[in-house]
């Protein structure tokens, strides 16, 4: 499962690389995912991640 970020919702909390750092990082204010590091949405700490964002920015794909 992939993870990936809206960068028109996220608004720049870095909830994400607080929960998950291995995956996603904060870059020019606002969450991302790291290179290579798209294919984690099976990691428990992404999911918490996903489920914790504050503007939904976060989601996965097939």
């Amino acid at each position: 499962m992939r993870v990936s970020i809206d960068r028109n919702l996220c608004y720049g909390s870095a909830e994400c690389a607080h929960r998950a750092p291995a995956v996603f990082d904060f870059v020019d204010d606002y969450g991302v995912v790291r290179p290579g590091r798209e294919g984690s949405g099976d990691d428990p700490q992404v999911r918490e991640a996903v489920e914790q964002c504050p503007s939904q920015a976060i989601s996965f794909t097939d």
